[in-house]
């Protein structure tokens, strides 16, 4: 019984760094946003983080504008952010131009080092801009609909080196 009780309570406090963490990074203007989808990427037995997709209209297939939160449940230096970032462009046959580099540079000096618990967050705008911020406020932007495009594709490609999870972000294994 001991062991029991010892799991829940690591349930317990499994579940509420996760709400704490949401919380944390709050959605602008909430009423313009409808959650997608969610999700928790595992890598092996790891937990990463827990994404969350907003649209404008609540749906994948028709909006305007979208929003990803990832709320991290580890510890991740931002330049190893950066890297994936780039690591992922390329699996997805995204050719990195001289544009891309400029961007990633934009990355390395925008984001922080995440700890359990942080969020960053992409708030597309009305331009296709993409907007970051984590629970302090905003972070910086990227004018261009292409990063903003490039970036999301990530997540959200048809083939994106996590198909279930992509699913479940675009609302299909609801």
């Amino acid at each position: 019984m001991p062991k029991l009780a010892a799991v829940l309570s690591l349930v317990a406090l499994l579940l509420t760094s996760s709400v704490e963490a949401a919380q944390n990074c709050p959605i602008p203007d909430q009423n313009t946003f409808e959650q997608v989808g969610k999700t928790r990427l595992k890598v092996l037995f790891w937990s990463v983080y827990d994404a969350e997709l907003w649209t404008d209209s609540g749906n994948y297939q028709q909006y305007n504008q979208r929003l990803l939160r990832l709320n991290y449940l580890r510890n991740i230096a931002a330049a190893d952010l950066v890297e994936s970032t780039s690591d992922e462009w390329q699996r997805l046959g995204i050719e990195l131009s001289a544009e891309h580099q400029q961007w990633l540079d934009e990355l390395r000096k925008m984001w922080p080092d995440v700890r359990k618990g942080d969020c960053l967050m992409l708030v597309e705008d009305s331009q296709g801009h993409a907007q970051f911020f984590n629970a302090s406020g905003q972070l910086g932007t990227i004018e261009s609909a292409l990063f903003t495009d490039h970036f999301l594709a990530i997540w959200l490609a048809e083939n994106s080196r996590f198909d279930n999870e992509r699913n479940q972000l675009i609302g299909v294994n609801r």
